[in-house]
């Protein structure tokens, strides 16, 4: 691909440069005599003489008087004009020679673009220079490097415009099936005003610096001389992701050593440094302050510091349809141009989410006297239609059976003398534990081992033996701990469960993570959260499968299942047995007990039998 904006004398030097690379191609294939014949320029054979002479004067010289008019025109061409082997039919000659050397090269050495073809062998040598400046080398490292950077990637070049690089974008996508590189959509949208929080520039006039209900800064309590700084301190106020989780993402990322410290701006860490090693509490209350403030700047025009009540209260009717611009798909990188804050309308459960979190934010920042007082304390939470927790979402005893009973098939169908394989165990033991335990999902890929601790309480009045048995200390929501009681049975379990993956079976020895990905690579390395959550989903999917024909209801339930399903039967098998409600309470972690009060189908099952019966 040449250059644009080059003149004819560039053209006259690429054919040139295509001529020596023809020889040198002949060369290579030992065909001297071809390369000695693509070395001539045929342009630089004449046609005919640079002067003829007159044919009146030739006439008058030779004394053709007597001679016809036809006989003249024969006599002169005869001799200044083309006979054969003269100079003209040379070139002719050549011309044809030359044609068929080059189908023979076009054949033999003729070649699609590929990945890793350096960027010379496609480009020009002054295009190719430019790219080298740069650290691009390859057409698979160009290509790279236009979808990391988007639309203006060609800024970070030096001598590449706007007009030049449209060419090497449209010559990309011409190549893209053979080169197997595309390049992204974001490379051709032009950048929305809607950035990430770690991304979006707050203007001056509009940072909260000069809020109207900011208190004086020599009475707050944090160092945030904005409204950004600000929202930092609050989400670094929250429960962090541990050190280990973060070690765990970092290994994931391929990333061999920890992430170096961040650079400290203004007194508060760089965003860029530690926004991306959040817990999820940490991003879900990022999400809501960085579509508030969106909204406060773009929309309203005002720092959140200046925000009023009436403000918020348009905010929260503005989470039940946002518009199309502001809406993009789930997936997008926080990096993309396509990104968006909202997938689309929020739902009265999400709108209600996010004004507990701004309330939240609110508060954080009156307590520490950055702000008069909270405008949100005015706003009514939005209607709900229904029960918040929905109780459906769980197995029934029966389907918590069926679940067993793949098991049972499973071992029938297994040869004898073969032994469960390591990955069935560890589908067993998770299913078991989550069930028996009713724990989070990500408080169970946090348990360690060394978590478990066997206690004996001494006998209470009217026992005659103590009580003995396995707690886990759990670091719940909030990072609350709580105790939670693991049956005997899923102890022996998990001892079985270490002993296959190559571990010492004692529960107390080692402070390894509870559920493992196995004996290899790393015994110890424990499970990430969304290889869980996609294990048990498969699972699941797998019991749909054996109920879809004879009972597609049954099926449908089980395609739907998902990690939470487990908690939610923990709560309403355990209650339904005899479970007090405030043991119960505990276990779950629940902060209020009319919480678990929801797991109470007792009453209402009595009361659908009596109806039931009555109207039979």
């Amino acid at each position: 691909m040449d250059e644009d904006g080059e003149g004819p004398r560039s053209g006259v030097a690429t054919i040139r440069w295509l001529r020596s690379e023809f020889v040198a191609a002949a060369r290579k294939q030992a065909r001297p005599g071809t390369a000695r014949l693509l070395a001539i320029d045929v342009s630089q054979i004449p046609t005919i003489p640079a002067k003829l002479p007159d044919v009146d004067a030739r006439v008058a010289r030779d004394d053709f008087e007597d001679v016809s008019g036809s006989g003249v025109l024969r006599a002169y061409e005869q001799s200044h004009l083309a006979r054969p082997g003269d100079k003209l039919n040379r070139r002719v000659r050549l011309m044809d020679k030359q044609l068929q050397a080059l189908t023979w090269l076009e054949q033999l050495i003729a070649q699609r673009p590929q990945p890793g073809d350096g960027c010379g062998a496609w480009f020009s040598d002054r295009l190719d220079r430019q790219l080298g400046a740069a650290g691009i080398f390859t057409l698979a490292q160009l290509a790279e490097h236009i979808n990391g950077l988007g639309r203006h990637w060609y800024r970070s070049i030096k001598s590449i415009g706007p007009t030049k690089a449209k060419r090497i974008e449209a010559w990309l996508r011409e190549h893209g099936t053979e080169l197997r590189l595309t390049l992204g959509q974001h490379v051709t949208v032009a950048r929305s005003p809607l950035r990430p929080l770690e991304k979006f520039i707050v203007p001056v006039e509009l940072d909260g610096s000069q809020g109207a209900y900011r208190q004086p800064q020599s009475r707050c309590l944090m160092r945030a001389r904005n409204d950004y700084d600000a929202i930092l301190a609050w989400l670094q106020a929250k429960p962090a992701m541990s050190p280990e989780a973060q070690e765990a993402k970092r290994r994931r990322r391929g990333r061999a050593a920890p992430a170096t410290q961040a650079a400290q701006v203004g007194g508060f860490v760089a965003p860029d440094a530690w926004l991306s090693m959040l817990s999820h509490t940490q991003r879900a209350y990022r999400k809501e302050a960085e579509r508030f403030l969106l909204w406060a700047i773009l929309e309203r025009g005002k720092p959140l510091s200046s925000m009023t009540t009436e403000d918020c209260t348009a905010y929260r009717d503005f989470l039940a349809n946002p518009p199309l611009d502001w809406c993009g798909p789930r997936g997008r990188e926080r990096w993309s141009p396509l990104w968006r804050p909202f997938e689309g309308p929020l739902s009265v459960s999400a709108r209600r989410h996010a004004t507990t979190i701004l309330k939240n934010l609110y508060g954080f920042l009156t307590a520490q006297n950055y702000l008069m007082g909270n405008p949100w304390s005015g706003v009514a939470m939005p209607r709900a239609n229904g029960r918040r927790l929905d109780t459906s979402r769980s197995f029934t005893e029966t389907q918590w059976l069926f679940i067993l009973k793949q098991f049972e098939d499973w071992d029938q169908a297994r040869p004898i003398g073969v032994e469960q394989p390591e990955s069935e165990l560890r589908l067993l033991f998770i299913l078991n534990f989550l069930y028996t335990t009713g724990l989070r999902l990500s408080e169970a890929v946090h348990a360690r081992v060394s978590d478990l601790r066997w206690v004996e309480y001494p006998p209470g009045q009217g026992q005659h033996k103590p009580t003995e048995g396995w707690e886990l200390t759990v670091d719940g929501k909030g990072g609350k701990l709580r105790e939670v009681i693991v049956p005997t049975a899923i102890v022996e379990l998990l001892k079985l469960y270490l002993k296959r993956r190559g571990l010492g079976s004692d529960p107390g020895e080692a402070a390894r993570r509870l559920l493992g990905q196995g004996a290899n690579p790393d015994p110890t390395a424990g499970l990430a959260e969304s290889t869980l959550y996609s294990l048990l989903k498969h699972f699941f999917k797998h019991c749909a499968g054996k109920l879809i024909v004879s009972d597609a209801k049954e099926a449908e339930r089980f395609r739907r299942a998902s990690t939470h399903w487990l908690r939610h039967a923990h709560a309403s098998h355990g209650i339904a047995k005899g479970v007090p409600l405030e043991v119960m309470q505990a276990n779950l972690g629940h902060a209020s007990l009319a919480t678990t009060t929801v797991y109470v189908t007792t009453e209402k099952a009595r009361r659908m039998r009596a109806m039931q019966r009555a109207w039979r």
